[in-house]
């Protein structure tokens, strides 16, 4: 049976990942007039698809925008998470 901690612990981590990639995805667009490469970014992920099942359909995807600063933030929010 989990613990109230690591269910915690899990919340907190995706907060702070969020957290972390949205900083770091904002200093890119602001400061990528300035310097053109840290707009730069690699598409992961997968495109959407959808299950019919006739009484319900389901769509599904996921995709993510890396950049510099993305990954940047992305590291800071777990190391933050880490420290706590």
């Amino acid at each position: 049976m989990p613990s109230y901690k690591s269910a915690r612990s899990f919340w907190l981590l995706a907060a702070l990942l969020l957290i972390g990639g949205l900083a770091g995805s904002a200093a890119a667009n602001a400061l990528g007039p300035y310097v053109p490469f840290l707009k730069s970014t690699a598409r992961i992920g997968f495109e959407p698809f959808t299950l019919d099942l006739h009484f319900m359909t389901i769509t599904l995807g996921l995709k993510m925008g890396l950049g510099v600063l993305t990954a940047l933030g992305l590291l800071i929010g777990y190391w933050v998470y880490r420290k706590l």
